[in-house]
């Protein structure tokens, strides 16, 4: 019964900035984890960040560790992704994800994810 819905992908120039909203309806969320994957064209979904509901653990993938951040907004159902100095191998479908499984892990699989979002693409081009 939960929906996720993406908003705030869009063109940037290289070393711009955007901030993703997934936002989840249909229930409340009150644990597991919620993070973002992307996919570009002809590529496997990639991992790009996790955030444990309950507790607040982060994860981020090696390729923008450093330059993006998850967070919470503990007055709604809603994660975001600051994403900062966006290179042009950012650009992709970035999806929003929840996994019911509330266990901590140091890897994060998409075919764990038990919902997915509709997706926001992001392009960081010149």
């Amino acid at each position: 019964q939960v929906q996720l819905v993406e908003s705030g992908g869009g063109l940037v120039q290289p070393g711009g900035a955007l901030n993703l909203t997934c936002v989840a309806s249909g229930r409340t969320v009150s644990e597991g984890k919620m993070g973002w994957f992307r996919q570009a064209p002809g590529k496997e979904r990639e991992f790009v960040a996790v955030i444990r509901v309950r507790g607040a653990l982060t994860l981020y993938g090696d390729s923008v560790k450093g330059r993006f951040t998850i967070y919470r907004d503990f007055a709604k159902d809603a994660v975001y992704l600051q994403m900062d100095s966006l290179r042009p191998e950012d650009t992709a479908v970035y999806y929003c994800s929840l996994e019911l499984n509330d266990q901590w892990s140091q890897h994060h699989l998409a075919s764990s994810s038990d919902v997915w979002g509709e997706g926001t693409q992001v392009t960081a081009a010149s």
